[in-house]
């Protein structure tokens, strides 16, 4: 049975039937997915949630299809690690890592939403999926697509890392790179959705895609005991999924799952693509494009569709945001790999570098719990550390040289009696 109820616009609030629709006719305000919750708190609990299969449809009530999911059955439930390591060298009390740099199929969070938004199509009769990318939805869309049956077409800028063109390819899928930007090659995706019909999951099926990603924020919940944390940090491209979990936990309260909802939510994005950070600090609403500069590629969105939302959830959260720039990430990648054996690709890096400058501008209480959401693999941007990591010593197979190695490091080793 299914507990979706209609879209809704979230400015004007007019209802809209559950089909293939992304903008509101009256005031081209976004749509969003809305629930009868009354009705899920008579048949989900905690218990019933915490005997089902670990994976993101644990939640199925909540989320936006009418039937079983068809679509990314082993998705989600990712870890969540205390991360004592690196909480020791960021100075604070109680820090977790919630890791989709592990997520199935094609490790990063996307895959989430695109297990909703090709479940959502197949429904609703749709036989080609498509979408624009950064990189990580590509890999997604191709992965999933290819797994449930369907054809799919992905637009990515050209430019885009070699690892995740290839992590696209291999999918069979139809791949079109654009001589642009990511807004330029979202701008086309809209026009041929409007004149071909098939199921962009972030263009006419953005309503149902959006809504995978509260699953993120309820594993969080789930996994600390039935408590939300203090704190949170979120890497923002198009700046959906801060305002995804904050609306996790959100709903999370209102069917009694959690008894308080206090968490303040902060954004993170790089300095060479930072249109939301940049209205937070100025104390705007109004979101103004930039054009993107930065290795950060998979958050180089420089006019983001959800810029204005995200900016609301940090300011009524009592949170901020901060941006770092290209070395700052890659030193927060290094420290994050050496501190907790996580690769996390160049979003986490601005993720942790984000939360580093504001646990030391006393924006984030060194202690209070502080979650930290880490996007994607570092296995898909290998190519911004070119360079910047020592490089391996290359001796012959000789036991003296390598004693000698040893002696020319200057630290005491044990060696075995």
């Amino acid at each position: 049975m299914s507990y979706m109820k209609a879209l809704k616009c979230r400015e004007c609030g007019k209802e809209y039937p559950k089909e293939a629709l992304h903008v509101c006719e009256l005031c081209f305000g976004p749509l969003e997915v809305v629930y009868e919750y009354d009705k899920i708190k008579g048949v989900l609990t905690r218990d019933i949630i915490e005997k089902r299969p670990p994976n993101m449809w644990r939640y199925k009530e909540l989320l936006p299809i009418d039937g079983e999911p068809s679509v990314g059955a082993q998705v989600g439930y990712t870890p969540l690690i205390k991360s004592d390591n690196l909480a020791k060298a960021l100075g604070v009390k109680e820090l977790y890592i919630k890791n989709d740099a592990v997520n199935y199929p094609t490790l990063s969070f996307k895959d989430r939403v695109v297990s909703v938004a090709l479940s959502r199509a197949r429904e609703l009769g749709f036989k080609i999926a498509a979408c624009a990318s950064t990189g990580n939805l590509a890999n997604s869309v191709a992965a999933n697509a290819a797994a449930c049956g369907m054809e799919s077409f992905v637009f990515i800028p050209y430019d885009l890392e070699k690892t995740k063109i290839m992590g696209t390819l291999v999918y069979g899928a139809t791949v079109i790179g654009i001589k642009g930007t990511y807004d330029e090659v979202n701008r086309l995706c809209s026009e041929i959705a409007g004149k071909y019909g098939w199921a962009f999951v972030n263009i006419n099926i953005r309503p149902y895609y959006a809504e995978g990603s509260k699953t993120f924020g309820y594993e969080i919940a789930e996994q600390l005991g039935w408590k939300l944390p203090g704190n949170i940090v979120v890497p923002m491209a198009g700046g959906s999924l801060i305002t995804k979990i904050h609306k996790a936990f959100k709903e999370l309260h209102t069917l009694g799952f959690v008894s308080e909802n206090k968490t303040k939510v902060y954004g993170a994005q790089a300095t060479g693509c930072s249109p939301i950070i940049n209205a937070v600090k100025e104390g705007s609403e109004l979101i103004r494009p930039v054009r993107p500069n930065t290795i950060a590629k998979s958050l180089a969105i420089g006019n983001p569709a959800d810029g204005y939302y995200s900016a609301k959830v940090m300011r009524e959260s009592g949170g901020w945001g901060e941006s770092v720039t290209d070395e700052e990430i890659i030193a927060a990648m290094k420290l994050l790999a050496e501190t907790e054996g996580i690769f996390a690709e160049t979003a986490g890096g601005v993720t942790l570098g984000s939360a580093m400058k504001l646990i030391e501008a006393g924006r984030i209480s060194r202690d209070e719990s502080l979650v930290i959401c880490i996007t994607g693999n570092g296995l898909k941007t290998q190519e911004a550390l070119e360079g910047k990591l020592n490089q391996p010593t290359i001796i012959n197979a000789r036991l003296q040289e390598f004693d000698d190695l040893v002696k020319a490091n200057g630290k005491e080793y044990a060696v075995k009696a």
